[in-house]
């Protein structure tokens, strides 16, 4: 089997429903990396973890998300244009918040 052509780098990620005006963190998730289906050799994931607590797995036990490598790196129709669903955050003064406010949600 061959590796997915395209895998997302360790790290955060806005998802394209982040409003800028909101909190810094709304729509903010964690890359944890990729991982395939064991039974389907070419279902590939990424698995990550939301950083708001309002998000569903993070209330019901901290658990992971996963969706689908292709759904993960597409790009999706938003005002009239496309954008990519997820989009890496490099700023560092983010990337530092992004880390405390990581430790202290997943000690």
């Amino acid at each position: 089997m061959a590796p997915p052509p395209t895998v997302p780098e360790k790290g955060f990620y806005y998802h394209y429903k982040h409003d800028p005006r909101g909190s810094f963190n709304n729509y903010a998730y964690e890359v944890m990396g990729v991982g395939h289906h064991t039974e389907e050799e070419r279902s590939f994931f990424v698995v990550y973890r939301p950083l708001y607590e309002s998000a569903f797995v993070y209330q019901n036990g901290k658990m992971f998300d996963v969706r689908p490598l292709p759904m993960f790196v597409e790009s999706v129709e938003k005002d009239s244009g496309r954008i990519p669903r997820f989009t890496k955050i490099d700023d560092p003064g983010l990337l530092a918040r992004f880390r405390k406010l990581r430790d202290e949600m997943y000690p």
